[in-house]
């Protein structure tokens, strides 16, 4: 007798699907919802209710919709800075570590004049975060161009140096002297803080940075020769290389780029959300802004969406912890769960699932 086996398989299509490159991250982001509320009903907690205060409770006011703009902040300047580093294939994946050297470099100046009031002090500030970021990550640039070195490894390990130098200080010499003993700096002079945009609320200038670095970027990439050489290296290394386009100098730009946003990102956070140095400036910011990169498609005006939407799970584990007494770590299981759909989901853009049947023939003895 005869039995019929619907198969599916994924067949190679001609040509890579453009709309599957922009379809993608929505399919990823249905799967994600769906599949929590699968994991909230599991938990004996209500789906719909669990779903409505992680996405929709968190932003039902202007104090939440103003936070998730300065949660999102972060996200989006490391985000485009990583961004134009993965469309050459430079993997940058110590933002993290270059988001807490900037942050040293700009608190370091403010804990210099914390006595002091002057109205260059928040330029100043964001110049030496910049600079900051930017010069961790000139490590490994010239690590990659000089020795070949895989700038994966070298950026990744650099970030945990990061943070034994930012423990290092606020357990030693920039820890408050009056601070009764908690590592933690003096708290920041007014003139070191940045001015907030809406009065009452916590979001800052930073937030116009984050624009600007949008709008700064999509220039690079569509408007600029850079752009466009950064672009065919990624693509293609030979022709780029034949072209006579120089992949060390690229290399160069792109890291410190990634490294200059993360170190703003980092003095911003600093000057704008917390207002001292602490021992954990950041939840994880430059990690999570390279699901940012890879969910905006790597193009900064995706970036934009995919920022705010990351950032909107920070707050909505937050809600869940408090309302619904749900852990905080449910937060890292949905940005887990995104990125692994995310993933699954791009292999549609070259291949297409294919359902076929087959008849199995077996014999039935007696």
């Amino acid at each position: 007798m005869g039995t019929r086996l619907t198969l599916f398989r994924l067949e190679s299509r001609p040509e890579a699907s453009k709309a599957m490159v922009y379809l993608s991250p929505l399919i990823a982001v249905g799967m994600t919802i769906i599949t929590a509320m699968v994991m909230f009903a599991l938990l004996g907690v209500d789906p719909v209710d669990a779903i409505a205060t992680f996405f929709i409770e968190p932003i039902s006011t202007l104090d939440g919709v103003t936070e998730l703009c300065v949660k999102a902040t972060p996200l989006i300047l490391i985000g485009v800075g990583l961004a134009i580093g993965f469309q050459a294939n430079v993997w940058n994946i110590g933002a993290e570590g270059q988001l807490i050297m900037g942050a040293l470099a700009g608190g370091g100046l403010a804990l210099a004049f914390y006595d002091q009031g002057s109205i260059l002090l928040v330029p100043a500030m964001l110049i030496c975060g910049t600079l900051g970021g930017l010069a961790w990550a000139a490590i490994p640039a010239w690590l990659k161009t000089r020795f070949n070195t895989n700038e994966i490894l070298t950026s990744l390990m650099l970030t945990y140096v990061g943070l034994l130098v930012l423990s290092y200080l606020v357990h030693g010499p920039w820890k408050d002297p009056e601070g009764m003993n908690f590592p933690e700096s003096r708290m920041f002079h007014d003139s070191a803080l940045l001015p907030v945009l809406i009065e009452e609320t916590r979001l800052n200038v930073g937030w116009l940075l984050a624009l600007l670095a949008v709008a700064a970027g999509w220039v690079l990439i569509s408007r600029h020769i850079i752009g466009f050489q950064i672009k065919v290296i990624g693509i293609a290394p030979l022709a780029g290389t034949f072209a006579g386009f120089k992949e060390k100098k690229l290399i160069w730009v792109t890291l410190l780029i990634s490294g200059g946003c993360a170190g703003l990102a980092g003095v911003i956070e600093l000057s704008g959300a917390i207002g001292q140095i602490v021992p954990a400036i950041s939840p994880g910011y430059g990690f999570t802004a390279i699901i940012v990169a890879f969910l905006g498609r790597l193009h900064p005006a995706g970036v934009f969406f995919a920022g705010l939407l990351m950032a909107l799970t920070y707050l909505g584990g937050d809600s869940a912890q408090i309302t619904m007494n749900l852990p905080n770590a449910v937060t890292g299981v949905f940005q887990g769960m995104l990125l692994f759909f995310l993933l699954a989901s791009d292999v549609l853009i070259r291949y297409r699932v294919r359902v076929g049947r087959r008849n199995i023939h077996t014999r039935l003895s007696e």
